[in-house]
């Protein structure tokens, strides 16, 4: 049989890009934007990708990093205030089994001629997959991934 454990946690990341909230909020509204930041990156091979972008909607992607084993994101968005604040649940598994199931604010307030972001996860990591601060440093990795795409993906 196998050892069940849970760990709950929540971790806040405060960051300012030099871009208005709109331009912010399009990292993830723009769906080919979002899979480029998201689960795009060097080393990531996407095997799915299902964006929905509103409320209620559920997202879904299937990635490997390079060529391990299959993760799955599955997402649910709760709210999307334009520009303002996006609420979302979403669990991972890794080759089927539970990592983890988090609820996340993500707060966009301006900041002068910038966005500050707060970004904000509650979560239930499980199994053994209880590395809290992995995930909230592989976040701050995808946060500085989307200030990268925005840069190099500016609008005309």
């Amino acid at each position: 049989m196998t050892k069940r454990s849970v760990t709950h946690a929540s971790f806040t990341i405060e960051r300012t890009y030099d871009m208005p909230p709109a331009r912010v909020f399009s990292g993830f509204a723009n769906p080919e934007a979002k899979r480029r930041w998201l689960i795009g990156g060097e080393g990531w091979q996407v095997e799915a990708y299902e964006p929905a972008f509103a409320a209620r909607a559920f997202e879904r992607s299937r990635f490997r990093f390079q060529g391990g084993p299959l993760i799955a994101n599955d997402t649910v968005y709760l709210e999307i205030l334009p520009e303002q604040r996006l609420v979302f649940a979403y669990t991972m598994t890794i080759d089927g089994a539970t990592m983890s199931s988090s609820l996340v604010t993500v707060q966009f307030e301006q900041a002068g001629k910038g966005t500050r972001l707060v970004f904000t996860e509650q979560g239930a990591y499980v199994d053994g997959f209880d590395d809290v601060a992995g995930r909230e440093q592989g976040t701050r990795e995808l946060l500085e991934a989307l200030e990268k795409e925005l840069k190099s993906h500016a609008p005309a």
